[in-house]
This record gives structure tokens, sequence and C-alpha cells, in this order.
């Protein structure tokens, strides 16, 4: 089974869409990821999300990444986007909450990372190792790579989107 989490009226190809919203019927499992999900533990082979995560409160967050530990499989990924802090897109849309979704809040996914650096959150239930990368502004992206990192440094609207994948 591979999920599309958030997926709004067009989920990703091969992927069964969640969505709060049925959006005509195209979305297979309509319910509140807020609560608690309806697959077995290590059920889902595959999950992406899109543009998502930055609509849930921080303490949402932290259940979406517990829960999603929860279903995916041994060793199976997640591959989720989100606007980067430093960009616009993060403050445009209102409904996004506050705090914008930082790299360092993969770390706090990570059981190692949280018992050496972060103790008191024993919220957490998951333990993901990451990867992480960047959609680059157009203008940033033709350039080379000494300016993109450059400019992903010090420039304001540098990098549009984060992407990362969690691994269980």
């Amino acid at each position: 089974m591979k999920l599309d989490f958030g997926c709004g009226p067009n989920p990703k190809e091969g992927f069964e869409g969640v969505d709060i919203r049925e959006f005509g019927g195209k979305v297979k499992h309509v319910l509140d990821l807020r609560g608690k999900w309806p697959w077995e533990d290590n059920s889902v082979d595959e999950a992406y999300s899109s543009h998502f995560i930055e609509h849930l409160e921080p303490q949402e967050r932290i259940h979406f990444a517990n829960e999603l530990y929860r279903v995916l499989k041994s060793k199976s990924t997640c591959t989720i986007i989100t606007p980067h802090w430093s960009s616009a897109r993060a403050y445009g849309d209102l409904t996004h909450k506050w705090p914008p979704v930082s790299e360092f809040w993969l770390l706090y996914l990570n059981e190692e990372w949280r018992k050496n650096n972060a103790p008191h959150n024993d919220e957490y239930t998951c333990n993901f190792s990451f990867t992480h990368g960047y959609t680059l502004h157009p203008t940033i992206a033709v350039r080379n790579i000494e300016f993109q990192q450059f400019a992903a440094s010090f420039y304001k609207e540098a990098m549009q989107d984060l992407i990362f994948t969690l691994i269980k």
C-alpha cells in the first residue's frame, strides 16, 4: 500500500489519496490525520506528502510523525515536501501554521538524537533516519554549484521547498 497524505484533488500517481475532504470522489481515504490512523502497524509500503504538514500545528506534526512511523513497514520511506522556512511560500498562505518547518525538526524525529540532545521531548515515539534537500529558485538553479551554495546560505528566497525523505 502506498499513501499520499494531504493529497487534495490530485493524488500522486500510483498512490492512494488521503485527505480530510473527498474532492469529488478523487480521495480514497477521507479522514482527519490529526486523529488515530486506521491502518495497521507496519502495513504501508511507501508514503508521500506534498504541501500538507505546514498546515498542522506543532503538536499535530509530532502526532503525524509518530503515526507515520507506526504504519510504515521497516525500511519504508515517506517523501515530504513543504515550503522552506526562508521562502515567502512558507508565510503567504495564512492557513500555514507557525512555526514554518525547518531542517532542524528532522533531528527530533530520530530517537538517538533526542536521547542525547532533547531528553525532555518524550512525546515522540518515532525513530526515523532521513535525507533532505531543496528546490532552488529558478534563477539560482541555473547557476553553478558554488553560486547555488552561496545563495542557499545567504539569500532569502534562494530555496523554495524543503524536500526530505524519512526512513523507518
